[in-house]
């Protein structure tokens, strides 16, 4: 049985992480770096590394997709009012992580130094912990 969009929205809003207030929106970007960046470690070693990675050893492909889950925290960013200059900056993180990753080889080491997702989540948690002081998390 199919359901309504107002239906939809009722249980988005219920599940966490799934609103529209900072504090979801925190969660959603913070799982998502994690998951781009920092999801799993290179054996024998203490180096984290993620999807991003992984997708981008798919030849363009991989660096698209990459690019577009990049691209999803840039939109959650707007989604908070961030200003433009940050917007920019963002996805200019995003761009850079892109346009190098996509050289075989080179940008598949390039990935693993240049975290453009967590540079992203330093900009956004920048702007919550200043505009949106309530969404702080205690981090250990």
């Amino acid at each position: 049985m199919p359901i309504s969009q107002e239906q939809f929205s009722q249980i988005a809003k219920e599940l966490p992480g799934m609103g529209t207030d900072p504090q979801a929106i925190r969660m959603r970007v913070e799982a998502m770096e994690k998951l781009l960046e920092r999801s799993f470690t290179i054996p024998g070693t203490k180096i984290p590394f993620g999807l991003d990675s992984v997708v981008g050893l798919v030849p363009v492909v991989g660096d698209l997709v990459s690019a577009a889950m990049g691209a999803y925290m840039v939109w959650e960013a707007r989604n908070l009012g961030m200003s433009k200059w940050q917007l920019i900056r963002m996805s200019a993180n995003v761009g850079i992580d892109t346009a190098l990753g996509a050289i075989p080889l080179v940008g598949d080491a390039f990935d693993l130094v240049f975290r453009s997702n967590s540079k992203n989540l330093r900009i956004i948690k920048k702007h919550l912990d200043r505009h949106h002081p309530g969404t702080r998390t205690i981090e250990g």
